[in-house]
């Protein structure tokens, strides 16, 4: 097995081709620099000759003074029957400016006949004339064997005759494409050993998810000699994705001993993955191997109990090798320790006191039995702990509230009706009671908007935080409109996020001690 192996981060290009990325030249040159910093070998920009936007990104990641990575442009041979020097997409590459090229070409028979249209000896001519003329402006060519496993399983002679084809031509590494996602292990296993038995020339990985294997296979093909694999952060990527980085990078380094970043770049893996998630307004993957926030996230009682004994227990490497973290979750499945190393974590110290862990513990298991869910609700637990205590005094009490909600009709649009909702709160504040009255487009907002009314003249700073996410469960479908409803709310002071509870067989209520306790959360946290 090789013992170096080079990354290739192509999320710029193949990644953006999932549904609903769309990168802008900005985001891609803040990429660039997540992905150097993460020690990345090579970045895929993009092909500068399919569109205006990546090649005004070549024009301005030239300007960047990269420490690890080197950027790469991306495109095709040739056409049939054209001259290199009269064809578009080559001349796009050479303005480019970039000093190293992933080519593209098809070693799949049947593709060249079928989607190309081509005769195989013209096939073979592209990939040579393309990767020549490259080569004679002083630029090192990757070629991409594009549909190469499909390819070789129908012909294997003429799948690797491409590629010697463009080795001949000079080009320096031979990356094999599992193009459909189709191939298994052992597939790539055998293909990659006869390529890597071709002379001097480096055999690179290129998989896609669409058989669940690209990772397995990238393995399976750095086991077989590969020594550069190219992939995505988060596994983005057309249809199902292609293989992930996220995944890749530690499974070399921690499992397979291959320095293929630091252990110093190791450790921003979490931060990366994070960051380009943001950038691409995708919510991150929670159950993420290595960099997902559940990747360490621990909660049944018998495995916290054990990993409050014994970190390697229940984790199969410790979470800060890849800059993520150990979480305790709360639940009706927990054991004390939960308890205890939880409330640890928010500043509450029961090592001495296991009886009150074990009441909290209790609790806990009654509210869950009742609808509310502590493990995606950290601040309701929080404030659980909090109430316990005999010397706590809320910022404010709920006394009662009042909904009317009415449907209204337009006089001067006969078909237009509103619905109009409005809340009557009452809470008091120290030795003080506000009632109060509001309007909302829902019952909930109407709710929200009341209780901030009262507060606000106490504590006029509450009006930065704002409820960005509502969700609602049914708990028992057989009750139908009886049924048990669960409420969770995520609010933000536009710094930090925090989740809280409410569980009733009336939404409304539910929603009231969700809100309630999302505002009374910040308020002590703030004081």
């Amino acid at each position: 097995m090789v013992k170096n192996v080079k990354i290739y981060d192509t999320t710029l290009r193949d990644g953006a081709q999932r549904e609903g990325i769309s990168f802008s030249v900005v985001d891609k040159l803040h990429i660039v620099q997540k992905l150097d910093d993460l020690g990345v070998r090579y970045i895929e920009g993009g092909w500068p000759g399919s569109n205006p936007k990546d090649a005004e990104f070549f024009a301005q990641v030239g300007k960047m003074k990269l420490k690890n990575a080197k950027v790469v442009a991306f495109g095709s041979t040739r056409k049939p029957k054209t001259r290199v020097e009269n064809d578009s997409n080559l001349q796009a590459l050479i303005d480019s400016g970039a000093k190293i090229i992933a080519l593209v070409g098809k070693n799949s028979i049947l593709q060249v006949k079928q989607v190309l249209q081509t005769t195989p000896e013209e096939n073979l001519r592209m990939i040579y004339d393309s990767v020549a003329y490259l080569r004679d402006k002083g630029i090192k060519v990757f070629y991409d064997a594009e549909h190469f496993f499909d390819g070789y399983k129908a012909d294997p002679e003429y799948a690797l005759n491409c590629l010697l084809t463009a080795a001949k031509a000079g080009a320096s590494t031979l990356v094999l494409c599992d193009t459909n996602g189709g191939a298994l292990p052992e597939e790539i296993a055998e293909a990659v050993k006869a390529t890597c038995s071709l002379p001097g020339v480096e055999v690179g990985i290129h998989a896609h998810n669409d058989s669940g294997l690209a990772i397995a296979n990238s393995l399976a093909a750095v086991k077989a000699g590969a020594t550069q694999v190219q992939g995505t952060i988060n596994g983005y990527g057309e249809r199902c994705g292609n293989a992930n980085l996220c995944v890749i990078i530690p499974n070399l380094k921690i499992k397979m001993g291959i320095n293929c970043i630091t252990d110093e770049q190791l450790a921003k893996l979490t931060e990366v993955c994070r960051y380009v998630s943001e950038v691409a307004n995708l919510v991150p993957d929670a159950f993420m191997p290595y960099v997902g926030v559940s990747a360490f996230s621990h909660k049944g009682g018998l495995h916290v109990s054990g990993m409050s004994k014994w970190k390697g227990s229940y984790q199969h490497v410790e979470p800060v090798q890849v800059g993520n973290q150990f979480r305790v979750t709360i639940s009706e499945l927990s054991g004390k320790q939960n308890i205890i190393l939880k409330a640890k974590e928010m500043g509450f110290d029961f090592t001495s006191d296991p009886k009150e862990a074990q009441r909290l513990l209790e609790q806990v298991k009654k509210q869950e039995s009742l609808g509310f869910q502590y493990d995606q609700a950290e601040a309701s637990f929080e404030l659980l702990i909090r109430r316990a205590k005999p010397d706590y005094l809320p910022p404010f009490k709920l006394v009662d509230f009042m909904l009317v909600v009415e449907k209204r009709r337009r006089p001067s649009r006969v078909s237009n009706e509103d619905m109009l909702s409005e809340a009557m709160v009452k809470v008091t504040v120290g030795d003080q009671t506000i009632h109060t009255a509001a309007e909302g487009n829902g019952p909930v907002n109407a709710l929200d908007a009341g209780l901030r009314k009262a507060l606000l003249q106490f504590y006029p700073e509450l009006a930065q935080v704002k409820l960005v996410d509502y969700k609602v469960r049914i708990l028992e479908e057989s009750g139908g409109t009886e049924s048990k409803v669960r409420v969770l709310i995520e609010s933000t002071d536009g710094d930090t996020e925090w989740h809280t509870v409410g569980s009733s067989s009336n939404i409304i209520e539910a929603s009231w001690l969700a809100l309630a306790d999302s505002l009374e959360y910040w308020l002590i946290k703030n004081k």
